[in-house]
Parts: C-alpha cells; structure tokens; sequence
C-alpha cells in the first residue's frame, strides 16, 4: 500500500480527500453491467436494510448480521485492480445493497476511496434512510439511483413496512444539492402499476430538476430460489410479471411529465 491508503501503482485523484479506513458489513462485491449505473461498475452490496419489500429479490441481504465484516480499504483496494478496464467502460464504482446508508460511515469511506481512485461513484438507495447521508457523504456520491417505491403512502407501507416521506424529503435535498438522479420505479402488477401511483412519481420526479432519466424494472422472480433456500415465503410467489404493454404504458407516464424513460 501507498502512504496515501491506495494500492501499490495508483494514483490518487488531485484534491481527492485520503479514504478513511471503516469495517463494515458485506454481502457481496461484484463488477456488473447494466444495472448499477452508467457502464461497467464495481458494485459493493452492504448487508442490512430496514425495509422488507414484497419484491425483494435480494433477502440475503436483509441482516448486517449475516454479512462478512470488511475494511473499506481492502475493497478500494479490489476496485483498484479494474480501474483501467473500468474507465474503457465508461463505468464506475457503486454502492448499493441492503441498504447503504444503513452503515453510513463505511458507504462515505468507499465512496471518498473509489472517487480517490478517479471513479465515477454511485449510491443506491431507497431514500428511506436519507437523513444519515452526510455532506460529506454526498459530497463524495457523483449519482443517486433513487428507489421511489410508491407515490401512494399506504400502499408504500403496505409494500415495504416503512414510510414514504423520508425518501421525499431525501429526494428534494439531492435536489436542493443539484446532486444527479436516475429514478428508479419497480413496475407489480397489480401492485404498483395504478395509472395514479405511477403519474403522482412522474410529476414529484419531474418537479425536482435533477432526475437525468427513469428506469422502468419490470417485476421478475429471478429471486425466488434464494428464499427458498432461506425457508422465507415470497409474498409475491403468484404475482406475474408484467406485459411489454404495461410496461410501456408505465414508460409514457413518465415520458408524459418530461421525463427521459426507459
């Protein structure tokens, strides 16, 4: 290592702050494409989330205790090794989980240390915890991949076992901070796709200023073997997914309040 906590052969960004070393909880890493932000992406998923939402896909995540304790170093350190292939990508380095700012120290010490490594930084969350993101956290977060659950309040209690409010008032601080967004919307049938919920996220959305686009994520099943293997029931086992024509019906309510949906 580096006197500046960076790996042997790095180069620290000019006026980057030297990344504090902070163990915290992991689930996983992983280089992904596609679903963490723009490009190629080093994805570190902490352990631990407050929610329980019915679409979960990822319930191995749900307790910090069922992570692996890591210094934020040691995974800095892993992302050094993919830079150059990382930066060909036009990716960067996310963190998402779990929920992140559930461990809102370790997600700041990745943060400032992958953007240390010159790497575009993403945070994904689901807002519900907005209020423990810091300035300096935010500081260090070059995108927000922002979970609106739902605009319907009992339906997002209902959905998730938490409040909808926290994440607005998250939403309208990244605004306030100018803080780039892409919205992201889990499309249930059934559930989430009422014309009603779907229109009051776009014209919230579109009111902020600063949500650069809107992924539309059909619901899937992809998750279902995992909660088997847990012995947990998956609430939505019989739910379908939804058609290309939901889908894109979804698509154009967003599109309808100006905003770039895919």
């Amino acid at each position: 290592m580096t006197a500046t906590g960076l790996p042997v052969g790095t180069t620290a960004t000019a006026g980057a702050k030297p990344a504090e070393a902070v163990v915290g909880s992991v689930s996983s890493w992983d280089l992904s494409t596609g679903v963490d932000g723009p490009g190629t992406r080093f994805t570190v998923f902490t352990a631990g989330c407050p929610l329980r939402c019915r679409y979960c896909q990822n319930p191995e995540t749900w307790r910090m205790r069922d992570g692996t304790s890591t210094s934020s170093a040691e995974l800095v350190a892993k992302a050094a090794d993919f830079v150059p292939f990382i930066r060909a990508c036009g990716g960067g380095a996310t963190v998402s989980g779990g929920e992140p700012l559930l461990q809102p120290r370790f997600t700041a010490a990745l943060l400032n240390g992958f953007r240390g490594l010159g790497l575009h930084t993403a945070l994904d969350t689901s807002g519900y915890l907005g209020v423990r993101a810091d300035e300096e956290l935010l500081a260090a977060t070059s995108l927000v991949l922002l979970d609106i659950k739902s605009w319907d309040r009992a339906l997002y209690r209902r959905l998730t076992g938490g409040e909808l409010h926290p994440t607005l008032v998250f939403a309208r601080r990244l605004a306030e901070r100018a803080v780039p967004v892409h919205l992201r919307y889990v499309l249930v049938p059934g559930l989430t796709d009422g014309a009603a919920n779907v229109s009051g996220v776009a014209r919230f959305a579109a009111s902020l200023g600063n949500v650069e686009r809107v992924d539309v994520l059909p619901f899937h099943k992809l998750g279902a073997a995992k909660y088997r293997a847990l012995g947990i029931r998956f609430p939505l086992a019989d739910t379908p997914t939804p058609t290309p024509d939901q889908v894109r019906r979804a698509r154009d309510r967003f599109a309808a309040a100006g905003l770039p949906a895919f």
